[in-house]
């Protein structure tokens, strides 16, 4: 045997064990296979939807939470809205007073009226001196007398009806007269007094205003105040002239005074304008506030702004508020008779800015309910949508909960 044919012989020997031991090698791994049994697979874990927002504490957690529970309550809590309102005097109570006369302008005890100074009804404010022509002079003059005539027979009327009375009394006593008689006798009597009375009146205002017509000077007459108030404006001065029906000064009655309250046309429809509570225009906790009510006013409204102007009426005694003044105006919104409300401590978020709160549904055990905050007064919240009246809720101690509930609790 030659060197190649050997070589080529012991390659071919050689491939032929090496297929021998991979057949038996395959055949040991299926064996193997088949006698091994199947493992079986762990069961799938299955999640109620109504366990996911759900916690239990243990006891000893709770007390360490201090966990207190409360009830969904449900009453009126009405919301209120603050508007920007200007104070001012009502219609009316401004009193334009004008000269009678012509004359001169004098001022009473030398105290010169001042545009803001405080008057009461019948103080003297200023004194004008007629200056009386020869027509008004003649006129005045043949009035007066004409005056003094009407007293004269006004005076005779009642001696006269005086007399009648008299007899018809005494008439009525001897039973020669009738009650009949004895009234329309007193009632003759009663009109004549009047008549008398307003006779010696007129003669003394004719007397007033003409003074000494004679010797071509005038009695100066008295301009008073009309009504209590400030004085708005002093439109004249001591020692001028002043024509007939000339302003002199104007009186301003503050009490009460009108707020002008602009709101917007969206706005107005929502509120409840009976009344409403004025203060400072900057309120703080503390500041006392005055009730006003609702007054019926002429309707006006700024196109520009969008505005519509509601007016209400308040007591203004020792003139606390001036026209033209900025006060803050609280008005209560139409809500609902009733809303379900709970404490605000019991309301948590979460990072998306969702409302919940934690109701007790057994020992131990809380669910995390959704609720919408309609708002949140004196702290109290108002919720739109919850759960019923008188469920158990969390008051202290939800923020912990929710700690605990989302893996970052202490």
């Amino acid at each position: 045997m030659t060197y190649r044919a050997g070589l080529l012989t012991g390659i071919l020997v050689t491939a032929a064990v090496a297929g021998v031991i991979a057949l038996g090698w395959s055949a040991l791994g299926l064996a193997r296979k088949k006698e091994e049994p199947a493992k079986p697979k762990p069961p799938a874990t299955v999640l109620k939807e109504e366990e996911i927002l759900t916690i239990t504490l243990t006891d000893d957690a709770e007390k360490r939470l201090d966990i207190q529970i409360g009830k969904i309550d449900k009453k009126p809590m009405p919301r209120t809205r603050t508007f920007g309102g200007e104070v001012t005097a009502p219609p009316g109570h401004s009193i334009l007073v004008a000269a009678p006369l012509n004359g001169t302008l004098k001022v009473p005890n030398n105290l010169i009226p001042r545009a803001g100074a405080r008057v009461k009804k019948g103080d003297p404010v200023f004194q004008l001196l007629p200056l009386l022509s020869q027509d008004a002079k003649a006129t005045l003059a043949a009035s007066r007398a004409d005056a003094e005539g009407q007293v004269n027979t006004a005076r005779v009327q009642v001696e006269a009806a005086k007399k009648n009375l008299d007899r018809a009394n005494q008439l009525f006593r001897t039973e020669g007269g009738s009650q009949q008689r004895v009234d329309d006798a007193q009632a003759a009597y009663d009109a004549a007094v009047k008549a008398f009375d307003a006779a010696q009146a007129r003669l003394a205002v004719l007397n007033q205003a003409i003074g000494d017509a004679d010797k071509g000077t005038a009695a100066a007459l008295t301009i008073e105040a009309p009504t209590d108030g400030l004085l708005r404006t002093v439109s004249a001065l001591a020692e001028q002239y002043v024509p007939s029906g000339a302003a002199l000064f104007e009186v301003v009655n503050l009490d009460p005074v009108w707020v002008r309250v602009p709101v917007f046309v969206g706005e107005a429809t929502e509120l409840t304008t009976d009344a409403a509570q004025v203060g400072p225009l900057t309120t703080r906790p503390g500041i006392q506030t005055q009730t006003a009510r609702a007054v019926s006013a002429p309707p006006s409204a700024n196109p520009l702004a969008g505005t519509v102007d509601l007016y209400f009426t308040l007591p203004n005694p020792g003139e606390k508020f001036r026209p033209g003044e900025r006060v803050g105006v609280t008005v209560q919104l139409k809500d609902p008779a009733e809303s379900l409300t709970v404490p605000w401590s019991a309301v948590i978020q979460d990072i998306h800015g969702g409302t919940w709160v934690y109701e007790k549904t057994g020992d131990h055990k809380y669910v995390r309910r959704r609720v919408q905050v309609r708002h949140v007064a004196d702290g109290t919240a108002v919720l739109k949508t919850g759960p019923p009246k008188g469920t158990a809720v969390v008051t202290v101690g939800a923020q912990e909960l929710f700690g605990t509930e989302v893996g970052f609790s202490k």
